[in-house]
């Protein structure tokens, strides 16, 4: 087994159990892409069996901290296993599910959603892409899955000196089985497609802020809301579930569009109560602006503006701009869901952007409620980083 040594003093988090070792913190040692190593302290000490990046800036992430533990397909099978136990304890209101979420599932580089029979995962690290098929194999057997779609096409491959890969990893019928999907989702049905929707296909991790949203529309019997990168249009459907008199939905993407309007008749909504925008959010809050328009709600929900915290202050802007905009076309009394999904970006930072907007825009508010990801994508007590969704629930001052 190949040995990875750090320098002096770089033990430390590995012995609180944080998952990552970085390029400047390895002393000697190297092994191929994906291979598993034996972590050492400067002294020898065994730290951690893990997998080894030699593309990365995280040249190392950790498997077990167990000097007896073998990485192997068992061992992925009892990981597998324990993450889907895990989802079975929780208050999940569908069958739209986020199985494996990394690093909180000691499973690096690992995101596995279930929509029904069909899951869809994406293996983002080095060591996740070398043990593929012992983990498709464990996640068929722990689920129970029809089939598994994989969607390994994101930015973050290319890191990892991965190239995109996507396709049927097990049980697609020779690349004929469909990859439409619908699931329930608390009161209402949406569907996916798990080959071209974003992420695995569907932003799981919304699914309670989307049922919270309904309920606050209703509590204040909000009539006119906006949701804006509105996708395809969790937050409107629950906003017309709410009793919403007019729901007008902003993205750039034409198909997303179309599936929201197809989620508006599926649920059995009035299509005259839904308008749909394809443009520019920040353009169409300027011209509603412009045009003296006022909303009950308005959601913000964009994508991630700061990958990481190098690219803080150039986030910290855009965030700035859109919510001093929505903040100023609420009407008094108004309610803002207003998110980050973006990991250099904190709360307490988000925090002080948005109130930095409100005091640009000239009101003032009361935050009653912040919001994070659903409680089947958790944050571990060792690894805070995996904490990357936060948002608020504003009331502007009447």
């Amino acid at each position: 087994m190949k040995a990875i040594r750090l320098r002096e003093g770089k033990e430390r988090s590995l012995l609180r159990r944080h998952p990552w070792v970085f390029e400047g913190s390895i002393a000697k040692g190297k092994a191929d892409t994906g291979e598993t190593v034996r972590v050492e302290a400067a002294d020898g000490r065994f730290l951690a069996w893990g997998a080894y990046s030699p593309h990365s800036s995280i040249r190392v992430r950790a498997w077990s901290f167990d000097e007896a533990e073998r990485i192997a397909a068992p061992f992925f099978q009892r990981r597998v296993a324990a993450a889907v136990a895990l989802r079975a304890r929780l208050p999940i209101a569908s069958d739209g599910v986020r199985l494996v979420h990394g690093e909180a599932d000691g499973l690096p580089g690992l995101v596995v959603d279930r929509y029904g029979a069909t899951l869809s995962a994406q293996f983002l690290f080095a060591g996740a892409e070398r043990w593929k098929a012992p983990l498709a194999d464990a996640l068929i057997e722990a689920s129970g899955a029809a089939r598994l779609y994989e969607r390994s096409d994101t930015s973050a491959r290319a890191l990892e000196g991965l190239a995109p890969c996507s396709g049927w990893l097990r049980g697609g019928e020779g690349g004929a089985a469909p990859t439409e999907c619908m699931i329930r989702e608390h009161d209402w049905r949406l569907t996916l497609d798990v080959a071209s929707g974003h992420k695995t296909g569907l932003y799981l991790d919304q699914r309670d802020n989307r049922a919270l949203f309904a309920r606050w529309v209703r509590r204040l019997g909000c009539q006119q809301v906006l949701n804006c990168y509105c996708y395809t249009g969790g937050f409107s459907v629950a906003a017309l579930a709410g009793g919403a008199a007019q729901v007008t939905s902003v993205d750039s993407s034409g198909p997303a569009l179309e599936r929201l309007c197809a989620h508006v008749q599926l649920n059995g909504f009035e299509a005259a109560r839904s308008a749909c925008v394809d443009g520019d959010v920040n353009a169409f809050l300027r011209e509603s602006l412009a045009a003296g328009r006022r909303f009950d709600a308005i959601v913000l929900d964009p994508p991630k503006f700061a990958a990481t915290a190098a690219q803080a202050e150039r986030a910290a802007r855009a965030y700035k701009d859109i919510n001093r905009l929505a903040l100023m076309l609420l009407a008094p009394g108004g309610l803002l869901f207003t998110f980050s999904c973006s990991g250099g970006i904190g709360a307490d930072l988000f925090h002080k952007i948005v109130a930095g907007a409100a005091h640009d825009a000239g009101v003032d508010g009361a935050i009653v409620q912040r919001l994070e990801a659903a409680c089947d994508h958790p944050t571990t007590l060792a690894f805070p980083e995996g904490e990357y969704l936060k948002g608020l629930v504003i009331l502007k001052q009447a």
